[in-house]
């Protein structure tokens, strides 16, 4: 197939467009900055193409293209007003290109939690694309991960370089829990729907085997990166104050709407879908060998920390 991925070339990108150069399909990957991004030309039959997404011309121009689109692009942080752009204004964009083109596969990136009427912005933002999209007339497929864990994620690592510096650790929804899925189930399920017309028009909750509290994962980053510190829960009131702080930042790690997705927990009651046909990974079977320190004399390996996709 012909393959226009959006939102391509980040950790989760990253693994879907690895996976399916290892099956054979063509792909047009679209940035915003294509010097940063040159690695994924290593990829066979893989092409970065720099340019914006947002302009409908241009978006009709790569759409009309491809077989199948995929929808990656999302954020964590912003305001009602970007997180609209971003999540829901770009995929009414895309979804109105594949119609007038005449491109029905379409794969879509939400979040579990997402809803009109979740509790934070970013969730009710992804709630409002994932409606549109299952308004359309598109042969569509929505993925819904938990927390994504890898190698290259900012999760984990996150929390293993945060107590590789503090003495301990604040830690703003210590009790929430979470089902994390590993970043090659969530490839391997985006090339799989490629392939199996059942899985059209079906809504997927892709998470892990087990369910964690935060604080039990910042104290497995903790362990398995070989700096332990005591985790300090932080009652509400005070994590409004640490997001506050945080909003100062460039990039922060916490923000108001952060916490307010924190209100429900980020699980799936019917755990990873039976229909795709294989158990998840366990985290304590892939993160403990990406977070721990390196050894000089440990062989290379590749960003999810496996010389290739699984079949």
């Amino acid at each position: 197939m012909r393959i226009l991925i959006i939102g391509g070339t980040g950790f989760i990108g990253s693994s879907i467009a690895a996976r399916l150069a290892a099956a054979g399909h063509t792909q047009t990957v679209v940035t915003r900055h294509r010097e940063q991004h040159a690695s994924l030309l290593v990829l066979p039959l893989l092409a970065l193409v720099e340019a914006d997404v947002h302009d409908p011309a241009a978006l009709a121009g790569l759409v009309s293209e491809h077989d199948a689109v995929i929808n990656l692009v999302g954020i964590l942080h912003g305001d009602a007003a970007r997180f609209e752009h971003t999540h829901v204004a770009l995929t009414e964009k895309i979804v109105a290109a594949c119609e007038a083109a005449g491109v029905r596969r379409y794969l879509h990136m939400s979040a579990l939690g997402a809803g009109v009427d979740a509790p934070s912005l970013y969730q009710r933002s992804k709630g409002r694309a994932e409606a549109g999209v299952a308004a359309s007339g598109l042969d569509w497929t929505i993925f819904r991960p938990s927390v994504v864990f890898g190698r290259d994620d900012r999760f984990l690592n996150l929390f293993a370089r945060l107590q590789q510096h503090l003495p301990l650790l604040p830690l703003a929804g210590a009790g929430v829990r979470f089902q994390p899925v590993w970043v090659e189930d969530v490839s391997r399920a985006f090339a799989v729907a490629l392939e199996r017309n059942d899985l059209i028009r079906q809504r997927l909750d892709l998470v892990g085997p087990r369910i964690y509290t935060l604080a039990e994962l910042v104290r497995l980053a903790g362990r398995w990166s070989q700096h332990p510190r005591p985790v300090l829960p932080l009652p509400d009131a005070i994590a409004r104050v640490e997001a506050t702080l945080m909003a100062l930042l460039p990039d922060p790690p916490l923000t108001h709407d952060n916490l307010d997705s924190m209100k429900i927990d980020n699980v799936a009651a019917g755990g990873f879908p039976a229909v795709l046909g294989w158990a998840p990974q366990a985290l304590e079977s892939v993160a403990p060998g990406y977070l721990a320190p390196p050894s000089p004399a440990a062989p290379h390996r590749g960003p999810t920390g496996r010389s290739s996709p699984s079949p």
